[in-house]
């Protein structure tokens, strides 16, 4: 496994690449996570639906390939990329949601924070308060995006969206929840997590 910690990232150049190590990928390519932020940006997914999106004003929208609806990305926000190949790792998709969720809830768990999944709308939840969210993108049984984890940032562009497509969701972070914390440290929580559950 390769740990990439990218830092501040574009959006669109950081999908292209991952799209085209992707492609490029053989049986011997090393699996990765990449660890990254974004600048403001929302994202709508392969089935996403524009009447979810009530008014996002400058900040840019890019049609992705993930699965899901719409979410924002910003400062203070971890993302982790998983380039996963699924038949070696001998993994469905269910299973990977499953264990970024379970890895989130983990980390989650270190810093004092109860937090849960739920079958019908996957993600992370704190007194069903959205934190973690989750969407992927499979090709040749090999999947890429992955999973954004709420930490200390700007929760104002999720009200100009129907977060995930849901009208009545709200979202939260760790800062709101009384833990301050770097990305960086986090991050490392996060990656040892989700390393050490693959490895088992």
């Amino acid at each position: 496994m390769i740990i990439r910690n990218l830092g501040l990232q574009d959006y669109t150049d950081t999908w292209q690449n991952m799209q085209r190590y992707t492609q490029e990928r053989t049986n011997d390519s090393h699996d990765q996570l990449w660890v990254v932020e974004h600048n403001p940006v929302y994202t709508l997914g392969l089935n996403g639906k524009r009447e979810h999106l009530l008014n996002i004003g400058n900040i840019p929208l890019i049609q992705s390939d993930r699965g899901g609806q719409v979410t924002y990305h910003g400062l203070g926000q971890l993302v982790i990329y998983t380039l996963f190949d699924l038949k070696r790792l001998q993994l469905n998709i269910r299973e990977l949601v499953t264990l970024l969720e379970s890895s989130m809830i983990s980390t989650l768990a270190e810093y004092g924070i109860i937090a849960n999944a739920k079958t019908n709308a996957p993600g992370v939840y704190v007194e069903e308060k959205k934190i973690g969210s989750i969407g992927l993108r499979i090709k040749k049984n090999c999947s890429y995006h992955g999973l954004s984890l709420n930490n200390n940032m700007n929760l104002q562009p999720f009200d100009h969206i129907n977060t995930c497509g849901y009208s009545d969701l709200k979202v939260t972070q760790l800062y709101d929840l009384g833990v301050n914390i770097s990305i960086d440290k986090l991050a490392n929580s996060l990656v040892r997590t989700i390393t050490t559950t693959l490895s088992k």
